[in-house]
């Protein structure tokens, strides 16, 4: 047997995943703001790519077409048709995008928000108290938490100022006369209590029952807080409905600092003569297109030189982001036509008409991977006649009814809340009295999954729903 080396050529297939397809399928995921953001990082990095607008675009193709006429081809032209052959279904254009436009946002609108603290801190200017105990109600006031209660101990302010706690005392007590009223409590207790003081409420009954008894109103248990102050039952409602209407976080009508996020839709469905358009929000995107700088320069260029093969590269590379992006907006365009077509009863008829939907159902219909769906809906939101949903809204199980037909999770809890929001309030319904309604017409599920999707709603269970 003889032993030796040798050289084959053979042909292989096999998957690689190339950076190009990595940024495709990143840009891909990417959702409206993610997008504009990855576009301003390519300038900056590719100096072959560049923003432009349409009456500049045409004055720059215009001196182009003139510099081309004017000079005569060498044999280094760079054949740009050679370039440009596997990107000629370009659609990525903004044609009435202007740089120089001045853009409307939702912050021009928008007022700067008083938080609670500066509102106190207002207040305090105006308060009758000497210079040193106005350092203690700052120093209360900027203790308070978002809700307004104060979350530091009256020994710990005594010892780091070095006085009494009963000075503390009556520091505090002139802040909780403040606006808003309740402001600068230790406990839901007191917060109340100085809600009824503030209101001169002094009924000896409310007062009872919120020093004593806020757990039974929490969970509803009237019959006990009669039994214990020996009251009707209809008096104890007319009480804690009175208690449930007081603020129990009065920090909350204020601002708390943080920046307001604004959801912008990055599609949306209009229906016009009775069709549903779908339209991808691309319109503040800028358009993208190749420096005619870089270009005229790559003409003169030796290709064997380092300038030229490092202007072929940014150029191979501008052109795959460009079609990725005009691919990123054609996968949502069908994805999102597939899903408004499949919910059409949603979009004519509500919630209740939500239908089952899987990621491979509309997969199938795509013609792409379940990922690829997962891919162009995460994350990013419709805009539609019935309101801004996110686009997973749409993906839901759901059961059969007895026709066979799918029903979502979505069109039972919205039946449900039907439900309970017609019952009778001295009679309200269990769960097993809604399963036993939903059976009547059709949709066979248990007292397990009505308590489910009631607490997803956040719903409370009868016992808590029931009024005397």
């Amino acid at each position: 047997m003889r032993l030796g080396f040798s050289l084959n050529i053979e042909q292989v297939q096999k998957l690689v995943m190339t950076p190009e397809l990595k940024q495709a399928i990143q840009i891909l995921q990417f959702n409206h703001q993610e997008l504009n953001q990855f576009i301003d990082e390519q300038v900056l990095i590719n100096p072959v790519v560049e923003l432009g607008n349409s009456s500049e675009d045409e004055k720059k193709k215009k001196q182009d077409e003139k510099i081309q006429q004017d000079e005569k081809p060498t044999k280094d032209e760079v054949d740009w048709k050679e370039y440009f052959k596997e990107y000629d279904d370009i659609s990525y254009k903004q044609p009435n995008y202007n740089k120089d436009q001045e853009k409307v946002s939702f912050e021009q609108f928008v007022s700067a928000d008083v938080t609670l603290t500066e509102h106190l801190l207002f207040q305090l200017q105006f308060a009758i108290l000497e210079t040193k105990y106005k350092k203690i109600g700052k120093y209360i006031i900027e203790s308070l938490d978002v809700k307004g209660y104060l979350n530091v101990n009256i020994s710990e302010i005594a010892s780091y100022f070095d006085i009494s706690e009963e000075e503390v005392e009556s520091v505090l007590s002139v802040i909780q006369t403040f606006d808003p009223i309740g402001i600068a409590a230790r406990n839901l207790k007191e917060c109340l209590l100085i809600q009824l003081k503030q209101k001169g409420i002094e009924n000896v009954e409310i007062v009872q029952i919120i020093s004593n008894h806020l757990e039974d109103v929490a969970q509803n248990r009237i019959l006990n807080i009669a039994k214990s102050l020996n009251i009707s039952t209809q008096r104890v409602q007319e009480i804690t409905d009175f208690i449930k209407r007081l603020e129990p976080k009065p920090g909350r009508a204020f601002s708390s600092g943080e920046e307001i996020k604004y959801i912008t839709p990055d599609v949306t469905v209009e229906k016009i003569e009775g069709e549903y358009i779908v339209l991808v929000n691309d319109t503040t995107a800028p358009r993208l297109s190749v420096s005619p700088y870089y270009r005229k320069m790559l003409l003169h260029e030796n290709k064997d030189s380092s300038t030229s093969k490092f202007l072929t590269g940014k150029l191979n590379s501008a052109m795959w982001l460009i079609k990725s992006i005009e691919q990123r907006r054609q996968t949502i365009y069908n994805v999102v036509k597939e899903i408004v077509d499949y919910q059409i009863e949603f979009f004519e008829h509500g919630k209740k008409h939500l239908k089952p939907l899987t990621l491979k159902q509309i997969a199938d219909q795509v013609g792409v991977h379940e990922s690829t769906v997962s891919r162009a809906v995460n994350g990013k939101y419709m805009q539609s006649p019935r309101g801004v949903f996110e686009i997973k809204t749409f993906f839901t199980s759901g059961v059969s009814n007895e026709m066979g037909e799918g029903i979502a999770s979505g069109s039972i809890k919205s039946m449900i809340k039907d439900l309970i929001d017609k019952e009778d309030p001295k009679k309200p319904l269990s769960d097993q009295a809604v399963s036993e309604n939903l059976k009547e017409k059709g949709i066979n599920i248990s007292r397990r999954t009505v308590a489910k999707y009631r607490d997803e709603m956040k719903i409370t269970s009868s016992s808590k729903r029931k009024r005397f």
